[in-house]
């Protein structure tokens, strides 16, 4: 089956935004609206660290859960993949590792750690050794599944060789013909299945998947796909239009448009 073939899932990145407490609940009740993924963004400092919290999500709720997305400057490849693997390991196998470069701004963080600020080049090979240590870790009997965030020709050819998914990395002004011929070069190469980034759904922009400057409105005059139309059967026609454009089956969103997303989950997820 070709990735534009393959059935719809649907993930939440649940960032902490009040207390444990009510992100547990959160978390219970994302599992319940039928979503298939809880993930957690990777920002030191603002957030709980991805893998506790993650480890907690997958003790609450019958629910795959991911990194939206790792950072590879942020820790050596022997820790991210030590730690990926231990995961995939202490949940089941219910674990995706999303990676990527890292979020523009990064290199000030990188410098406030005392850590080094690696070129795209460099951070690309942080990456690669990071899967094929995660690989040996994982051994014949155990494959955790890496999700890519891509832009550049280098890091779309890296993820063609090494991925089992990618996501796009758009900026405000990045247009649906852009992403298009990103994904038509990439499937070129090898049919990497798609997720798809939706940091707007209607007018409401997703802590931690979008900067707060974000306008909704700029993002629907450059036909972007990282908005998604709050009405349920518009939004059911754009995912199947980009499902057959880009090859688009995973969709991610933000946990604050889960319930406005829930009845085009209850009609697509699994088909």
């Amino acid at each position: 089956m070709t990735s534009s073939g393959a059935p719809f899932r649907f993930g939440v990145v649940t960032p902490v935004l009040d207390s444990p407490a009510k992100w547990r609940d959160e978390v219970r009740r994302i599992a319940d609206l039928g979503y298939s993924t809880l993930l957690m963004p990777d920002v030191p400092g603002w957030q709980p660290a991805p893998g506790p919290a993650l480890a907690v999500a997958a003790s609450l709720a019958d629910i795959r859960v991911g990194t939206w997305v790792y950072a590879s400057p942020l820790r050596p490849a022997s820790t991210l993949a030590w730690e990926a693997h231990s995961l995939s390991e202490l949940t089941d196998g219910r674990f995706d590792l999303g990676i990527g470069t890292g979020r523009p701004g990064l290199d000030d963080l990188l410098r406030e750690l005392g850590l080094p600020v690696l070129s795209p080049g460099e951070r690309l090979t942080s990456i690669q050794d990071t899967v094929a240590l995660l690989r040996t870790y994982d051994g014949p009997d155990r494959h955790t599944p890496v999700v890519m965030a891509v832009r550049g020709p280098k890091a779309r050819a890296l993820a063609a060789e090494i991925a089992d998914m990618v996501t796009f990395v758009m900026s405000p002004g990045s247009t649906r013909d852009e992403v298009v011929q990103m994904a038509r070069e990439l499937r070129a190469v090898r049919d990497v299945p798609v997720a798809l980034h939706v940091s707007v759904v209607g007018d409401d922009v997703a802590p931690f998947m979008a900067g707060p400057d974000t306008d909704p409105a700029e993002l629907r005059a450059a036909d972007s796909l990282a908005i998604l139309p709050a009405d349920p059967a518009a939004a059911v026609e754009e995912l199947q239009r980009c499902r057959e454009e880009i090859g688009a089956t995973y969709v991610v969103i933000g946990s604050n448009s889960a319930d406005t997303v829930a009845p085009v989950v209850a009609q697509l997820a699994g088909s």
